[in-house]
């Protein structure tokens, strides 16, 4: 699977969006001048999971900060709405991410929060971060988040509903077809992660750019 967070996060109210959209002439939409986020509305920060072969794309939109805890969050709502179903019997999985941002190789809090996913799921995941400069050529951007873009594109994204209706009716003539969800879970900033508390992920770095490639083990099996 591709994860990875959107560049389109957006500030929810009666704003104007780049683009056009078809509107009868006597009848445009107005729209805000100015758009200092809303104190009451807040914003819209789509965290997406692409699911390569079956032309699927998962979004968890969240409301709060892009963290790595909302990063991996993501992950494990992508795996009870959708991945367990369709992988009843998943022992392993395998992401392909950014290199920076909330799913970055260097942030830690990333690497407890998926030891903590990889443990409750009973899974080893193995993670291959894009090297620095290459994250266009990531498909999560082609394949899903360009399509997610032009259909909202010059509509205002008045509210939460409005976000989740678009990303969810997002569709292609390839098939693509797109499930959306909102968090609205609370995600602080500035959570520091003490390098004892990193000891403890179960990381094994691969052979080929450690650094860039690794699998987090579980610490335990269920045996089936």
């Amino acid at each position: 699977d591709n994860g990875g967070q959107s560049d389109e996060a957006a500030s929810i109210g009666n704003y104007g969006v780049k683009g056009q959209e078809y509107q009868p002439k006597c009848c445009p939409v107005e729209t805000k001048t100015h758009d200092f986020p809303d104190k009451i509305l807040g914003k819209a920060i789509p965290y997406g999971i692409y699911d390569l072969l079956d032309n699927n794309g998962f979004v968890n939109v969240g409301v709060d900060h892009d963290t790595a805890a909302l990063a991996v969050n993501s992950i494990r709502t992508y795996l009870n709405e959708m991945g367990k179903e369709r992988f009843p019997a998943m022992s392993k999985l395998m992401i392909t991410a950014d290199s920076g941002g909330s799913n970055g190789r260097r942030n830690k809090l990333w690497k407890v929060e998926l030891q903590k996913l990889a443990d409750e799921f009973s899974i080893d995941i193995t993670v291959c971060h894009f090297p620095p400069g290459t994250s266009k050529w990531n498909k999560i951007e082609r394949r899903l988040f360009s399509y997610i873009s032009k259909n909202w594109r010059g509509r205002p994204l008045v509210d939460m509903a409005t976000v989740v209706n678009l990303i969810a009716n997002t569709k292609t003539e390839t098939g693509l077809t797109v499930r959306c969800v909102e968090d609205r879970n609370v995600y602080p900033t500035k959570i520091k992660v003490a390098d004892k508390e990193l000891t403890k992920v179960n990381l094994e770095p691969d052979a080929f750019h450690g650094e860039w490639n690794y699998t987090i083990k579980a610490k335990t099996k269920n045996i089936k």
